[in-house]
């Protein structure tokens, strides 16, 4: 008679020995995005543009006149990226592009007057939850941070650095990045 041999996970919450445990690291993720999320939601049905819009309409607010590269920079997004949050902000009126007057190439990015009205009673924080809470960290524990997240993005195999340069999809808003499937993990097999 063939029997199978069924193996407890090592890695399941009722074997955890004290210390640092996987599960207790996933669901603070869990935690954050949900965070995240519903943040994001709140911003749309507040105001009516994602989150992602907001923290460049909140970043024009305060450096009205920017060009995109700039505002790319200040938002930690690609280039592109920011130009079709601009696209979509100047067909809801709440944004327009002037060129400058010595060099026509240069564009420069103000707020309308509808724009400036919808930041000035939009929900704080406008830059968005997560990065205010990543700003108000210590140093150290921000360094901390970014250590262990590199070491994860490395344990995950995550190769696409295009990827960081866009804004979480929290909404289905702004397009998704494409990552390639996670490479398969070389296991000896016993």
């Amino acid at each position: 008679m063939n029997t199978i041999e069924h193996k407890c996970n090592e890695d399941s919450p009722e074997n955890a020995e004290p210390g640092p445990s996987p599960h207790e690291a996933l669901k603070r993720f869990r935690l954050i995005f949900r965070a995240v999320q519903q943040h994001s939601q709140w911003v749309e049905s507040c105001c009516g543009v994602s989150h992602a819009q907001l923290w460049a309409m909140s970043e024009l607010s305060n450096q009205p006149g920017m060009n995109v590269s700039e505002l790319a920079r200040a938002m930690a997004v690609h280039q592109s990226t920011a130009s079709n949050l601009l696209v979509k902000l100047t067909k809801k009126g709440l944004v327009r592009r002037e060129r400058a007057d010595g060099d026509q190439r240069v564009v420069r990015l103000y707020l309308t007057e509808a724009g400036q009205t919808l930041v000035k009673r939009a929900p704080e924080p406008r830059q968005g939850l997560l990065l205010r809470a990543l700003t108000e960290l210590p140093v150290s524990v921000l360094t901390a941070l970014n250590d262990g997240l590199n070491t994860l993005v490395d344990a995950m195999h995550i190769n696409d650095e295009q990827a960081a340069l866009q804004p979480l999809n929290i909404s289905g808003d702004e397009p998704e990045s494409q990552l390639p499937p996670p490479k398969p993990r070389q296991t000896e097999l016993v």
